[in-house]
């Protein structure tokens, strides 16, 4: 079955089972992991979260929620509904354990998906990932997002800032310094307009391709010191293919998108690390990529992640990888 075919049926039958609720309760009661942890002052169930892009339209959530995550993260949503990129868009690579996807952003849009998390789990962390629309030029982006973190701000719990997604055309200019500091001083200056109303404020985050330089990363720690937002996601897809065993020929056929997966886990370790030792541990951190085991999520959280996140992964590995995995960490921070 294609890719992205195989997900939507997934999602589908995962509904229809859950509304048997013995069925939910036995999913609950299986893949539960308590294990309570104080970050960018909220409390999460435990500490392995689902990343954006599997959920993007906040669709899933009450049956998402009953397969142990701590938290799961939404989007990435645009202020207007698109359908994204031309199919296929979606591919596995089996021997590597990896996706390549090109998917462009496609979702319901900000206002549907506001809509829908009306109705979102009471006891469950809910992230908002935003972003842009593929034809708002890069000079009004910044509006994209303040629309988006408007719209959402009163039904998520903390805010993902993507500017690092390699499907959007020029998206990734969006990291560079006075674009990027444009966009998250409109959001912070946001956030204190909410706080004079009365809500409490929503952390902030921004998360960062694994394809920047360390120079790159410098400029970007500097970035959100300067901006005073709270923290990054580290990392988005990669754009590079070194090392696959998926032979050349296939890998080209596919094309253009992010590869995510279990060949990002050492760069995206990496990553995590260095900025962890560059801020001597005071930048919040939530690392995903390349967790396709319990030892592969505890290593980010020993390089400095707070919190991990799962994707690709998840698709290999079910529920399963995120009961081990956030049964493993749990049983570390004892010792």
């Amino acid at each position: 079955m294609p890719a992205e075919k195989a997900h939507y049926f997934t999602f589908h039958a995962l509904r229809f089972v859950m509304k048997f609720p013995l069925v939910r309760a036995i999913c609950v009661q299986t893949f539960k992991v308590e294990n309570s942890y104080d970050f960018l002052g909220l409390k999460f169930r435990n500490r392995v979260g689902l990343a954006a892009g599997l959920d993007k339209n906040a669709g899933y959530l009450h049956e998402l929620s009953a397969l142990g995550f701590g938290f799961i993260e939404i989007g990435t949503v645009t202020p207007k509904p698109q359908p994204g990129n031309d199919l296929p868009r979606l591919f596995r690579l089996k021997k590597d354990e990896c996706l390549i996807n090109r998917m462009g952003f496609n979702n319901d849009g900000v206002e549907v998906v506001a809509e829908r998390l009306k109705n979102r789990p009471s006891d469950l962390i809910v992230g908002g990932n935003i972003g842009k629309n593929k034809v708002t030029p890069n000079e009004e982006a910044v509006n994209d997002y303040a629309i988006c973190f408007d719209a959402l701000y009163q039904v998520v719990d903390y805010f993902v800032v993507n500017v690092s997604s390699p499907n959007t055309p020029n998206l990734r200019e969006l990291q560079d310094k006075k674009p990027l500091l444009e966009i998250l001083n409109r959001l912070v200056f946001l956030r204190n307009e909410w706080i004079k109303k009365g809500v409490i404020s929503k952390p902030i985050l921004l998360k960062i391709a694994p394809d920047l330089t360390l120079s790159q990363i410098d400029d970007v720690i500097e970035i959100v010191q300067e901006s005073a937002i709270d923290g990054l996601v580290a990392t988005n897809t990669t754009i590079s293919r070194e090392g696959l065993k998926t032979p050349k020929e296939e890998i080209e056929t596919i094309g253009a998108g992010g590869l995510s997966g279990k060949i990002l886990q050492n760069k995206s370790t990496e990553i995590i690390q260095y900025i962890h030792q560059k801020t001597n541990g005071e930048m919040p951190i939530i690392g995903v990529g390349g967790i396709h085991n319990a030892d592969s999520a505890l290593e980010k959280i020993n390089a400095g992640a707070g919190l991990v996140q799962v994707y690709t992964g998840f698709i290999y590995g079910g529920p399963a990888l995120v009961k081990h995995a956030a049964r493993k960490i749990k049983q570390a921070a004892k010792f």
